[in-house]
């Protein structure tokens, strides 16, 4: 290596130098004062080259910052002073003051390799442009990046030691905590214990986390949480349960007794950012079963997780959902029986109603091409009933039984709840009490500070105690006898249940949930349903599809035939009369007047009576005056005389005149033709829907 002076240059001393000072946590920064003091004493050094001292530069803006880290700002000012070439020679401890990883550390060689800058450690001085100085800089730097990795493999040993024994102290969830010896145990306070065990029961009776925060709410009980941070941490509070916290708990394997280490798998992201993935089960670095006292058996954990997976709201062939408030008895139990992939369910309105109808669209929705399969539910779902009744019915009494204790158990199980909560507002008035009696007189400002603590203390003990109180009657009334002898009759007669109409959809799919696995669909000419009970037994059942919604709103067939021989002898207005007396409706389902008569007769191709009645050679008003020679008014008159015969048709308003023949009636003869002269003929051949004889 050259001798440190001949390596300065002219060239060098013209351009400013710069010091970079670094620490990697701030800890390092107050406790290892001596490292900085090293690092701010290279200020001498480049004084002693030449450099004045107002030239000299101190970057220390990352103190206190990971060499590893790419957030670095005081990094990034000194390799843009460099790539600017503003930089004589760069100062720096050690390598791992500069950088950590390779690829800045080469980086930063390569820049002052391009701009003739000078690099200077505790042991010299080097020229990147040289060879050998590049070679031995790039061995330090590969060095470091090795010895960072050491010491990290370092303290991951010790770590994973300590957890494969179970030693190793981690943060744990609400309910658990350490005893004096490093020991995990339940979280001493009973109302804690309480409700972690409520929310455990409440999500194995409804496998639905949303139905867990429904049943709190609706309750009116609070969750507890002890804060990491914050000005309230390590205290216990109160607070209403929500979603995600039901997930957490219901995912912690250390509730379930277990030591786990290694769930969580974390990377650095190019813009310096952190990214946690969760890792399957099978590649946790540790798990200790029954590694201390928990709230659930390892088995109800695990039974728990197939369930969460089973109804899991994203997609998947394999996820089914929990039971919604649609009608489709089988949301999330239907299956292509063409791809094997799990159906959707759509609804459409018909006649006031949402039927549903199961749809296979998935693989359609990513490559934009046809549904595989689209089955109307209505019918299917009908079928599925009748089987559920006809399995179900013989169970039905033990069923209801086993449905009315667990009513009671959820009451008693919530009162114990609001009783322990009231429990402790009264022991926390009683203390705020006791602070308040103790108070010096005197000092009025810390007297008046307690007696309100005090007061706010006696209104949750007040309001703690009503709501105990008040969902007790209500327990009561809900338990009573009389409720009992109504659950037992219920039970005996299960069909009615069932198809009872003010019975929740929701619940009906939950009792559907109970005997089955899923349902297979298959549409040919007709609908298979290949049924799988719970405990493997199936069912094969076949179902007529449903007519087209256009077919079933057209006129059945025999009201059309009966239409057509109904107006053979009466009016529209009067068939529209016989076929409601008759209890006939259209194809809608409503009843029938003139003007639905006069729509089907056109679709259908019917003759309607006026044509059918000038198909008979029956005559207008207007013709019949003009062949009579009298006016259409007294053609009138005299049909409400009796003396033309007439016939209805349409809204029975309207009428057409057989022809009289050679014999007219008697007041025709002698008739004065003036009388004619005083009204406008009317031409014979004029349209006959455009004349009127109201």
């Amino acid at each position: 290596m050259n001798p440190l002076p001949q390596k300065v240059t002219a060239a060098h001393l013209r351009r400013p130098a710069f010091l970079y000072v670094r620490q990697s946590t701030l800890r390092q920064v107050f406790e290892n004062a001596e490292s900085t003091r090293r690092q701010y004493a290279l200020q001498e050094r480049a004084v002693a080259l030449g450099w004045p001292p107002d030239r000299v530069v101190v970057i220390d803006s990352d103190l206190g910052q990971s060499g590893a880290s790419a957030d670095r700002e005081g990094f990034r000012r000194l390799v843009a002073e460099v790539g600017m070439g503003r930089a004589g020679i760069v100062l720096g401890l050690e390598v791992s003051r500069l950088a950590r990883n390779s690829a800045d550390w080469h980086r930063l060689l390569e820049l002052c390799a391009l701009t003739d800058t000078l690099i200077l450690d505790e042991d010299g001085v080097y020229s990147p442009g040289d060879f050998n100085d590049r070679l031995l800089l790039g061995l330090k730097g590969t060095m470091s990046e090795a010895e960072l990795h050491l010491l990290r493999a370092r303290l991951r040993g010790g770590i994973l030691n300590r957890a494969r024994r179970g030693e190793l102290r981690i943060g744990l969830p609400v309910g658990l905590t350490y005893d004096p010896r490093d020991r995990v145990v339940l979280d001493p306070d009973t109302q804690v214990q309480e409700s972690l065990r409520f929310l455990f029961d409440a999500f194995e009776r409804s496998g639905s986390a949303g139905a867990v925060v429904r049943r709190f709410r609706e309750q009116g009980l609070l969750f507890p949480r002890r804060p990491r941070t914050g000005p309230r941490r390590g205290e216990l509070v109160w607070e209403p349960l929500e979603r995600s916290r039901v997930l957490r708990a219901l995912h912690s394997p250390r509730y379930a007794g277990a030591f786990a280490f290694g769930r969580t798998r974390q990377r650095r992201l190019p813009g310096g950012g952190v990214e946690s993935r969760r890792r399957p089960r099978a590649e946790w670095d540790v798990l200790l079963i029954d590694a201390h006292p928990g709230y659930i058996s390892w088995e109800r954990f695990q039974a728990n997780q197939r369930l969460l997976l089973d109804r899991a709201a994203a997609f998947g062939a394999d996820r089914r959902g929990p039971p919604r408030e649609g009608s489709a008895l089988l949301q999330g139990l239907a299956i292509c029986g063409v791809c094997g992939q799990r159906m959707t369910v759509r609804y459409h309105a018909r006649r006031g109603r949402l039927l549903p109808d199961y749809m296979c669209q998935r693989k359609a929705i990513e490559t934009a091409a046809a549904p595989c399969q689209a089955i109307p539910g209505a019918g299917i779902d009908r079928a599925v009933g009748d089987l559920l009744v006809e399995l179900v019915s013989p169970l039905t009494l033990e069923t209801a039984v086993r449905i009315q204790d667990e009513l009671a158990a959820r009451a008693d199980e919530a009162d114990a709840l609001r009783a322990r909560r009231a429990q402790r507002a009264t022991e926390e008035a009683a203390l705020a009490r006791r602070r308040f009696l103790r108070a010096d007189p005197d000092n009025r400002l810390v007297a008046a500070a307690l007696e309100a603590d005090w007061n706010a203390r006696l209104a949750e003990e007040r309001d703690a105690l009503e709501d105990l109180e008040r969902r007790r009657a209500a327990d009561r009334r809900r338990l009573d006898e009389a409720q009992r002898r109504k659950i037992r009759q219920l039970a005996a007669d299960f069909p009615r249940l069932w198809n009872d109409p003010k019975t929740p959809d929701r619940e009906r799919k939950r009792m559907a949930r109970l005997l089955l696995e899923d349902v297979t669909l298959t549409r040919n000419h007709n609908i298979s349903l290949g049924v799988r009970l719970r405990g493997g037994a199936t069912r094969l059942l076949t179902v007529s599809p449903e007519r087209p919604a256009w077919e079933q709103r057209r006129t059945p067939a025999a009201v059309v035939a009966e239409i057509d021989a109904l107006l053979d002898l009466h009016a529209e207005a009067q068939a529209a009369s016989i076929l409601n007396a008759r209890g006939h409706r259209s194809g809608m389902g409503e009843l029938f007047h003139v003007r639905r008569l006069t729509a089907i007769c056109q679709s259908h191709g019917l003759k309607s009576r006026f044509q059918r009645l000038r198909a008979l050679g029956w005559l207008t008003s207007t013709e019949m005056a003009a062949q009579l020679q009298i006016a259409p008014d007294t053609v009138r008159v005299w049909r409400r005389a009796g003396l033309l015969r007439a016939l209805p048709y349409g809204a029975e308003t309207k009428y057409l005149y057989q022809t009289p023949g050679d014999h007219p009636p008697a007041k025709c003869q002698g008739r004065k033709l003036s009388t004619r002269r005083r009204f406008q003929e009317v031409p014979v051949n004029r349209p006959a829907e455009a004349q009127s004889d109201a």
